[in-house]
């Protein structure tokens, strides 16, 4: 039995498009990518979805709080679910939020943080690292992400670079994917079993 572990924010916990912000949604097993990839995958996999609404990479959010800083509880959920297979880790969106100002390669090095911290727990034996999806100026989020389209520029390059210097693997979201007309940010779920799929693939062969 193969155990992927899927860290992430909103887009790995399966939240809908918002139409007023704050209020959050979850969409059904069936349309959360990180379920669709394990179906596809199959009976041999067990994948554990681990994301949670507004996390960050390293960042404390003193505006929406409950533990949203993805390196502090990082290492309790890797020995929660260990041993582990491979950690797919899809952060960076939520840094992208005004608050934080910080550059798209500043984030890219938080992400690639995070890897390198999971390795060094040695309960992981493969990472994944995942680019977000591009966040776009839409609807009930746009004041929440302000800004935000000139801070991402560069970013899956960045990620990429850093990720490939420490021998973990990449895949950029927003080449499969793109965020919701509807919030800017957040997937439909035509969206998430597609890229589910395209992760399945990807998994498939990391795992052989």
């Amino acid at each position: 039995m193969s155990v992927i572990l899927c860290y992430g924010d909103s887009n790995t916990h399966g939240t809908r498009p918002m139409t007023v912000a704050g209020l959050s949604e979850r969409y059904e097993p069936q349309d959360r990518w990180p379920e669709v990839m394990g179906d596809h995958l199959g009976a041999g996999t067990h994948v554990i979805p681990e994301g949670l609404p507004g996390r960050t990479t390293v960042h404390e959010d003193l505006v929406e709080g409950g533990a949203r800083n993805g390196l502090a509880v990082l290492p309790a959920v890797l020995h929660s679910h260990k041993p582990l297979d491979l950690l797919i880790l899809m952060l960076g969106t939520n840094d992208l939020k005004p608050r934080f100002s910080v550059t798209a390669h500043e984030i890219a090095r938080s992400a690639i943080r995070l890897a390198v911290l999971a390795r060094a727990e040695q309960v992981v034996k493969d990472i994944l690292v995942v680019a977000p999806a591009p966040v776009r100026p839409a609807g009930c989020l746009s004041d929440v992400f302000e800004g935000a389209e000139q801070r991402q520029r560069g970013l899956d390059v960045h990620i990429s670079q850093l990720a490939q210097a420490e021998g973990f693997g990449f895949i950029a979201a927003g080449d499969h994917v793109a965020v919701s007309p509807t919030d800017g940010v957040h997937w439909e779920a035509d969206a998430h079993r597609y890229f589910g799929s395209v992760m399945a693939g990807h998994v498939e062969k990391l795992l052989t």
